[in-house]
């Protein structure tokens, strides 16, 4: 009996546990996609034409309505932006240049791809739209153009509006349109960093540093939509297109989307017994508002609760620690999952290549960092400088500052 009587709590902890896990995978259903890039076959899908909150991933259209627009001539990758009041106002995450700044489509391009940076984002609406309402017009036209019957813009940056929307389906039909309309351009969703004068930024998409092939393509939060993720991954020259949707944390959607795509890599040789999902095109919509996941996602129930104010910033540590999200119980158990060979899907953290430079001003002039940053900017990253940084921390001054080559991105 006593032997019962110490084992009790143990058993009782993990049928709690059993519990709470259950009720986190009821709280919410995520939304799932996993097709083949150059065929358009589904392999997977759950919820995948649930509308849907797209957040940053929305940047993936704004790309695209921008390579659109180049193809067609009317602007070039040396067009120059200008920085806009209205630009510099959008929140939160934005690279902080002052009204006034130009920044070319190929630099902006870079940086809305690795920052997320949401000023750019409107800065290329405005250059290439004329407005944020006229780029919105060009997006939605896209959409129709590409058959994504799910999805409405009104924002190049995925900022929370209430028609704001899109679904699993829809995304990886336009995943599809960027790998395969513009493969000379494939460089700007697989950029893993970027650096800006002394400042280096790390691509939010951790699957880049972590998971062997990936080649793309954006991440994305707002309250509304949990984390959500397209991620492009190629091996032995298949290339595949995971959609994850409503992920509880950074880590998690990770985790999630590598898995996804494992399944599509590692499928044996009797996958053709699995029933056809058929393609991507041809998934049938659900007419249902998209589900508001604010509560689950920045209620006060969590130890560390997410907020727009910090967008996808309070969990770019963790999306990028080797163990995954420890915050949450079920990212901590995804991250410690292992594959049927054994070993982890996603490994630890690795600089597979240095940072992509990018500049401000025009190409045959750029800019130095003083003559960009705002005063609130520069006052900022004073105060988070470490105090034992050397003198390679701190920005070059103008007369020494180098000219910045251009990624082959850019040519």
């Amino acid at each position: 009996m006593s032997f019962l009587t110490g084992l009790r709590p143990v058993l009782t902890a993990v049928f709690v546990l059993a519990l709470g896990l259950a009720a986190s995978s009821r709280a919410h259903g995520e939304a799932k996609l996993l097709i083949e890039a150059a065929t358009g076959k589904v392999l997977m899908s759950e919820n995948a034409t649930m509308p849907w909150y797209p957040a940053s991933v929305t940047k993936l259209m704004t790309v695209y309505t921008t390579l659109r627009a180049i193809k067609e001539g009317a602007v070039t990758l040396e067009t120059p932006l200008v920085m806009s009041r209205n630009a510099i106002a959008q929140q939160p995450t934005k690279m902080g240049f002052k009204v006034g700044t130009i920044v070319t489509i190929d630099n902006a391009l870079k940086m809305l791809m690795v920052k997320s940076a949401n000023d750019i984002a409107v800065a290329i609406a405005e250059g290439v739209g004329g407005s944020i309402a006229g780029f919105a017009d060009m997006m939605n036209a896209n959409a129709r153009r590409l058959g994504m019957t799910q999805s409405n813009f009104v924002n190049p940056n995925g900022l929370p509006a209430d028609n704001h929307v899109t679904s699993a389906r829809d995304l990886a039909i336009l995943a599809r349109a960027l790998i395969g309309e513009f493969p000379q351009y494939d460089a700007y969703w697989h950029i893993h960093s970027i650096r800006y004068g002394s400042r280096v930024m790390k691509n939010y998409n951790s699957l880049l540093d972590r998971y062997p092939g990936a080649d793309g393509m954006k991440t994305g939060f707002i309250c509304a939509s949990g984390y959500n993720v397209v991620a492009s991954a190629t091996r032995n020259g298949k290339r595949l297109i995971a959609v994850v949707l409503g992920a509880y944390s950074g880590a998690t959607r990770a985790q999630e989307a590598a898995q996804l795509l494992e399944r599509g890599f590692n499928s044996g040789p009797l996958s053709w017994l699995t029933p056809s999902l058929g393609t991507v095109d041809a998934l049938a919509p659900i007419d249902a508002a998209p589900p508001n996941l604010r509560d689950e996602m920045c209620g006060g129930h969590r130890r560390k609760p997410p907020s727009e104010e910090n967008d996808e910033e309070e969990e770019a540590n963790a999306a990028n620690a080797a163990n995954g999200d420890t915050s949450s119980v079920h990212a901590f158990m995804l991250s410690n999952l292992k594959t049927a060979n054994g070993k982890f899907v996603l490994g630890p953290p690795a600089d597979t290549e240095p940072p992509t430079v990018v500049y401000t001003g025009p190409a045959n002039k750029p800019d130095t960092v003083e003559q960009t940053v705002t005063r609130k900017s520069a006052k900022h990253r004073r105060k988070k400088a470490p105090a034992t940084a050397d003198k390679t921390d701190k920005p070059a001054k103008p007369a020494k500052t180098a000219k910045p080559k251009v990624s082959a991105a850019a040519k």
